[in-house]
C-alpha cells in the first residue's frame, strides 16, 4: 500500500488517533444499563418469550445492517458513522426509560442495533488508514489491542456502578447516566482524525459495496482473512453471554458471581494488552495459541469448580488476542477504499457464527448444564487450530518472508 507524505508528523497524529480511541473505547462500554435493562423489561411485565423476540431483533438489525452500514463508511466519511452510531443509541436508550413498554424496547433495540452496525467497519478502517497514513500501520494490533482492553475496563466498572446508582435513583438514573455517556461518545468521536476523500452520494455507496466485495471474491488472501475472523470470534463472542451461568453451575452463591467474572474478564483483558507483542506469531504460533486457549476452556469448564474458572479465563484472554490479531490481518491484506466494507463482511460472518452458537449453547446446556456446554464450544477452536497448522506445514516456505499473523486460511486452495 502507497503511504502518503504524511508520515513526517506521525508522532502528533498518531497520539491524537489513539487517545481519541481509547476514549472512544470507554464510552461504548462504560453503559450503566447493560446490567440492569433484561430487570427493567421484566419489571415491566414482559414475559420471558417477549425478552428473547428482543434480542433477536437486536440481532437480526446488526445481520441486516453490518454490510451496508460498511459500504456506506468506505463512500461517506467514516468518521461521520462513528458520530451518528452513539446518537442512535442513545435514542433508543431514552426510549426505553421514558417509555417503558413492549414497542419502545423493540424500537430501542432497533436503533442500538443500527448504532452498533454503523460503527462496525468504519471504526476499524479510520484507525488502520490513519495509522498507515502516519506511517505507523505496525502498531495497528498493539492500538486496537489497547483499545479492546479499555472497553472491558468500562463494562466492568459500569457492573460495579450499576447498582448504586440504580439503588439511589432506579431506572431513570441509570438510563440518564446512559444517554449522556452515549452523547460524550458521540462528542469525542468528531475528534477522530480523517484525511481520506469519501466518494459522496448513492451511486458512490452501491460502487463501493461491489468493489468491495469483487476484491474479495478476486483474491484468496483476502477470503482467507475475513474466514478466520469470524472462525476466532463468533464462538467465544457468544459464550461470553453464559459466563454468569457457568459461575453460578459451580455451587457459589450468587453474590460470589460478579467475583468469579472479574477473574474471567481481567483474563480477556490481559489478552487485549498481549496483542503489540504477539502481533508477529506465525501460522503455526496462533495454531497453538488457539489450541491452548480451546484445551483450557475445555478443562475448566468441565471440572466444574470455582478455581478451574482461571482456565477459562486464559481462554479468554488467549481467544480475545486472536481476536485482536485476525482483524490486524484483515486489515493488512484489504485494500483501502473496501476497508470498511469488507471488515463488516467478517463481522456479518461472526454475527452469523455467533447465534448459531446461541442455539447450540442453549440445547447442549439444558439437556447436560453449562459446563458441559461450554467444553464443547472448544471444538470448533481445536479444529480450526488444525486446519491452520495443516496448511502451514503443506505451504512452501518462502525464503526472506516476514513472519506474520496467521496466513493458513488464506492460502487454502493454492
Amino acid at each position: 500500500m502507497t503511504l502518503s507524505p504524511g508520515r513526517a508528523h506521525a508522532p502528533a497524529g498518531t497520539r491524537r488517533l489513539t487517545r481519541t480511541l481509547y476514549a472512544s473505547a470507554f464510552c461504548d462500554e462504560f453503559v450503566l444499563l447493560y446490567p440492569v435493562y433484561a430487570l427493567l423489561f421484566s419489571d415491566t411485565g414482559l414475559s420471558v418469550w417477549q425478552i428473547s423476540s428482543l434480542f433477536a431483533l437486536w440481532s437480526l438489525t446488526g445481520v441486516l445492517l453490518e454490510v451496508p452500514s460498511g459500504a456506506w463508511a468506505d463512500a461517506v466519511s467514516r468518521r461521520l458513522l462513528l458520530v451518528l452510531g452513539p446518537l442512535f443509541t442513545a435514542a433508543g436508550f431514552a426510549l426505553w426509560v421514558l417509555v417503558p413498554s413492549y414497542g419502545a424496547f423493540a424500537l430501542g433495540f432497533v436503533l442500538w442495533g443500527a448504532g452498533g452496525a454503523l460503527g462496525s467497519g468504519a471504526q476499524e478502517a479510520l484507525v488502520y488508514d490513519e495509522l498507515d497514513r502516519a506511517g505507523a500501520a505496525g502498531r495497528y494490533a498493539g492500538v486496537m489491542g489497547r483499545a479492546r482492553a479499555i472497553g472491558i475496563a468500562a463494562t466492568m466498572a459500569a457492573m460495579g456502578l450499576a447498582g448504586p446508582v440504580f439503588a439511589w435513583g432506579g431506572y431513570d438514573a441509570v438510563g440518564a447516566a446512559s444517554v449522556l455517556i452515549c452523547l460524550v461518545g458521540a462528542a469525542v468521536a468528531t475528534r477522530f482524525p480523517e484525511h481520506r476523500e469519501p466518494s459522496a452520494g448513492s451511486a458512490g455507496w452501491t460502487a463501493t459495496l461491489r468493489a468491495g466485495l469483487a476484491g474479495a471474491r478476486a483474491d484468496r488472501s483476502v477470503r482467507g482473512a475475513l474466514l478466520l475472523v469470524p472462525a476466532v470470534t463468533a464462538v467465544w463472542g457468544a459464550l461470553d453471554e453464559y459466563t454468569p451461568l457457568l459461575a453460578l453451575d459451580t455451587g457459589v452463591a450468587e453474590e460470589t458471581v460478579p467475583w468469579l467474572l472479574l477473574v474471567i474478564w481481567a483474563g480477556a483483558t490481559a489478552g487485549s494488552l498481549l496483542a503489540g507483542a504477539a502481533e508477529r506469531l506465525t501460522s503455526t504460533g496462533f495454531a497453538a495459541l488457539l489450541a491452548g486457549s480451546a484445551l483450557a476452556l475445555a478443562v475448566g469448564a468441565a471440572m466444574g469448580t470455582p478455581g478451574a474458572l482461571v482456565l477459562v479465563a486464559l481462554a479468554f484472554g488467549g481467544f480475545q488476542l486472536a481476536t485482536v490479531l485476525a482483524d490486524a490481518r484483515l486489515q493488512r491484506r484489504i485494500d483501502d477504499t473496501g476497508r470498511a466494507t469488507l471488515t463488516s463482511v467478517a463481522g456479518l460472518g461472526s454475527e452469523l457464527g455467533t447465534l448459531a452458537t446461541y442455539g447450540a449453547v442453549a440445547t447442549v446446556a439444558t439437556a447436560t448444564g453449562y459446563g458441559t456446554a461450554f467444553a464443547v464450544a472448544a471444538v470448533p477452536y481445536l479444529l480450526t487450530a488444525l486446519v491452520l497448522s495443516g496448511a502451514a506445514r503443506a505451504r512452501p516456505r518462502r525464503a526472506a518472508r516476514r513472519p506474520e499473523a496467521p496466513e493458513a486460511l488464506e492460502e487454502r486452495g493454492r
